[in-house]
């Protein structure tokens, strides 16, 4: 097969040749915008020269996360820094964070023209104006792909685990494994969509297995500790002989150090999400029963597949189903 040539990396870019060879030579006064198509071509091209200095880093893909000081985002975090450490150096991965709680922030960032993307990956929540920004966005051209939950359901690819079967096992767990019948409680994040899905599947499997250990009452934590701790004091005193806990969201931790002081605190049947410091050290004690954990190495994995994919720089097609959960007790700790 013969290699390719100026010719061909045009054609693909949609350039003239002059613009091919400014680009690959490194002689600038081409638009961010072209140069990129021209670089994606050559790649796609197996163009066979090593990228100009100049023009190392020029694909940009932005990574907007929310909450930096909870171990899941952390690992999230730590985990794009991981992957983009071994991209071509023609790839550069931004990671920022931004305020979960302030929409108008949030929309404005993803909706940000200061620089240039070849793809976005976003982990934040959603609402009509952050569904409407990233609609924007998308429709400019640029790729869009969801972690963890959907920030619009219908523009962008969705990296995540199945969360109604999460929420359907954390049921079974419980239904199968409570010491004793009785009530059982749940608590999430409810401006999470995945956590409200969490919630179906959760409420849908009870209702399906109807007996003895019943799905009684649903708390709303903001996965903030003090509001989750007082959420759960409140579920504790309403409920004396409560059974079985699932929190669907986070700050686990201060749902550990309410049922740490509790007389009862060992005897609830606990089931969360995420292996922290914090979950590991409740498996062992015996404060927690079974902790669900969303893999997020697999997601921001899963996530940079789909923007290479989008922008020519592999030929390989990610895998479409759900990230697999993974399912820790203490005997696998």
């Amino acid at each position: 097969m013969s290699k390719s040539n100026y010719r061909d990396i045009a054609r693909l870019a949609g350039v003239g040749t002059a613009t091919v060879e400014r680009v690959l030579n490194g002689r600038g006064g081409v638009r961010p915008e072209l140069a990129e198509k021209v670089v994606i071509a050559a790649r796609s091209l197996n163009y066979p020269r090593t990228l100009p200095d100049a023009h190392r880093g020029l694909l940009r893909i932005e990574v907007l996360m929310v909450r930096p000081e909870t171990t899941f985002y952390r690992r999230l975090s730590k985990a794009f820094e991981r992957i983009a450490a071994t991209l071509d150096p023609l790839v550069v991965v931004h990671r920022s964070f931004t305020e979960e709680m302030n929409p108008e922030q949030i929309a404005r960032h993803i909706r940000s023209t200061d620089l240039p993307r070849a793809g976005l990956i976003l982990a934040v929540p959603n609402s009509p104006l952050i569904k409407a920004a990233v609609e924007a966005v998308a429709a400019q051209g640029v790729p869009v792909v969801h972690v963890v939950t959907r920030a619009s359901e219908k523009t962008g690819a969705f990296v995540g685990i199945d969360n109604q079967a999460a929420g359907r096992t954390a049921a079974w767990f419980i239904a199968r494994m409570a010491r004793t019948d009785g009530p059982v409680v749940a608590l999430c994040h409810p401006i999470y969509q995945v956590h409200r899905d969490r919630i179906r599947g959760f409420s849908d499997y009870f209702a399906a297995h109807p007996g003895p250990i019943t799905f009684e009452w649903l708390g709303f934590t903001r996965d903030e500790e003090h509001f989750s701790a007082e959420t759960l004091a409140i579920a504790l005193e309403k409920y004396p002989g409560l059974v079985g806990l699932y929190n669907a969201g986070g700050a686990n931790s201060a749902l550990i150090s309410v049922l740490r002081r509790h007389p009862r605190g060992r005897d609830i049947l606990f089931v969360g999400h995420e292996l922290t410091d914090y979950t590991r050290t409740a498996l062992s004690e015996g404060i927690m029963d079974v902790v669900l954990d969303q893999a997020p190495e697999a997601q921001a994995q899963r996530a940079l597949d789909l923007v290479l994919r989008r922008i020519g720089l592999t030929d390989v097609e990610p895998d479409p189903s759900p990230i697999r959960f993974i399912t820790i007790t203490a005997e696998g700790l």
